[in-house]
């Protein structure tokens, strides 16, 4: 299990990770890793599902409305997702689940459609952001939220125990293919633009980044109104991610100013990841992203318990601003799953991280870039402005992230003085020192009040871990 601690020294942040006693097949968003290694493997994954089939099968407060487990099972375009998908298809059927296949759909509509189909499970099979050699797997209880640490520790000491159960003969389970999942799901996400405005003369260029959104992108968009340039839409299995989406949006700039857009739009592998694009081509900061639904929503009177919640990696100019708006800022550890939990305790409606992530809670249970785009559409049709107008919020205080390839010891006495000397000597704002749950590197974010300060904090750094 990956444990995050985090402790603040004034303005300076520290967050670290480091593995539990207890062995946990799950990282900070499900399985991931390289395809056809590791535990994403047939063999494993096949072993997974009946993992999973036995434990909640065999819960206490277990019901299912289908009078049988019902898994949902959705994917990205990775070449290893027909893999895997047959893979877990097996091993939910042969543990005497059904199983209802969606086929390539964003991660967020997996959890819709688990709610939707009353499903007692959602899968997806998708490692997000990474190259198309990786694969992962994320799940969904029946609410479309992702499972908590107390289900995934279960899962995996019945997986590493091999305390498995095969169904009788008789009691195996089906698989159904979902034709329509694409139609339902476009329709939930029509549902969160504002009824009283449309996208009429309004050109909105989109990069699916060749992932999961490469067939319902464009319908949304066209269907609420936009003329509607695409790219990035032909996925072969193995250029999800490449060169282009959320991760690498520079095509997306040019496609931009090229078509004369109003805004562009970049989503990652599984559409749970957001990048805008402005009219001039410029990327807007997943900050400002973040402020402008926020800002939207308070002039809506739609922001619970006026506040919202953020990671460590966001930018202090926000807190700054979001107090103008009186509204105040709650900041967790990275990651979507850290931030719907803090959201659910503080009883907010509205979070993120900085990468993209947005979480409506109104409308979606997780990260969802779709969503997220309509909000954006919303506020800026309400106010009458350009997209260039999401750089004004506020001035970002200059912001820079590392990798050290390496695990940091947090009880290093190199990084206690390094914290240290960027406390005393004021050079750096804010600093989260973290150890990625993806890679097998130490990810360090600085911030400062100039850049002259910020590169003054990055030459120490490297000067003292290199």
């Amino acid at each position: 299990m990956e444990v995050s601690v985090t402790f603040s020294i004034k303005y300076v942040t520290i967050s670290f990770v480091f593995l539990s006693i207890k062995l946990n097949l799950f990282g900070t968003d499900g399985i991931r890793g390289e395809a056809n290694t590791g535990y994403i493997t047939p063999n494993n994954v096949v072993k997974l599902a009946v993992s999973i089939t036995n434990y909640f099968t065999n819960k206490a407060d277990y019901h299912s409305i289908n009078n049988k487990f019902t898994v949902v099972i959705g994917k990205d375009t990775r070449l290893s997702g027909y893999m895997l998908e047959s893979a877990l298809t097996a091993g939910f059927i042969s543990a005497g689940a059904d199983v209802r296949l969606l086929g390539p759909i964003p991660t967020p509509a997996v959890a819709v459609m688990t709610k939707t189909l009353r499903a007692d499970l959602g899968v997806v099979i998708s490692a997000s952001h990474n190259p198309y050699t990786d694969n992962g797997i994320k799940f969904f209880n029946k609410h479309g939220f992702k499972l908590d640490i107390d289900d995934e520790i279960a899962i995996s000491n019945i997986f590493n125990a091999n305390e498995l159960a095969l169904t009788q003969s008789e009691k195996i389970g089906k698989a159904l293919r979902i034709d329509d999942a694409d139609g339902r799901y476009i329709e939930f996400v029509k549902n969160s633009f504002a009824k009283n405005l449309n996208l009429s003369g309004k050109k909105i260029v989109i990069d699916t980044a060749n992932g999961a959104a490469y067939k319902i992108a464009r319908s949304i968009f066209w269907e609420l109104g936009a003329d509607v340039r695409i790219i990035n839409d032909e996925p072969n299995g193995t250029n999800i991610n490449a060169n282009c989406g959320a991760i690498a949006p520079q095509k997306l700039c040019e496609a931009v100013v090229q078509n004369g857009a109003d805004i562009g739009f970049a989503f990652d592998g599984d559409a749970d990841r957001l990048v805008v694009v402005d009219e001039n081509g410029n990327i807007v900061d997943g900050d400002h992203t973040i402020c402008a639904i926020a800002t939207d929503w308070t002039q809506l009177n739609k922001i619970k318990n006026k506040q919202i919640v953020v990671t460590n990696m966001s930018n202090t100019a926000l807190d700054d601003y979001c107090a103008k708006l009186g509204l105040s800022i709650v900041r967790t550890d990275v990651g979507d799953k850290n931030v719907l939990k803090e959201m659910i305790n503080t009883k907010s409606n509205i979070g993120g991280e900085k990468s993209g992530h947005i979480i409506v809670l109104d409308y979606s249970t997780t990260g969802d870039g779709l969503i997220s785009a309509i909000q954006i559409l919303n506020y800026l049709l309400r106010t009458e402005e350009k997209a260039s107008c999401l750089h004004n919020f506020f001035t970002l205080y200059p912001q820079k992230c590392i990798n050290i390839n390496e695990y940091i010891n947090k009880d290093d006495e190199k990084i206690k003085s390094l914290l240290h000397k960027l406390y005393t000597e004021k050079l750096a704002k804010h600093v989260v020192i973290r150890k990625s749950g993806t890679e097998r590197v130490t990810r360090i974010m600085v911030e400062s009040t100039s850049q002259q300060n910020l590169d003054k904090s990055i030459q120490l750094i490297q000067n003292t871990l290199y």
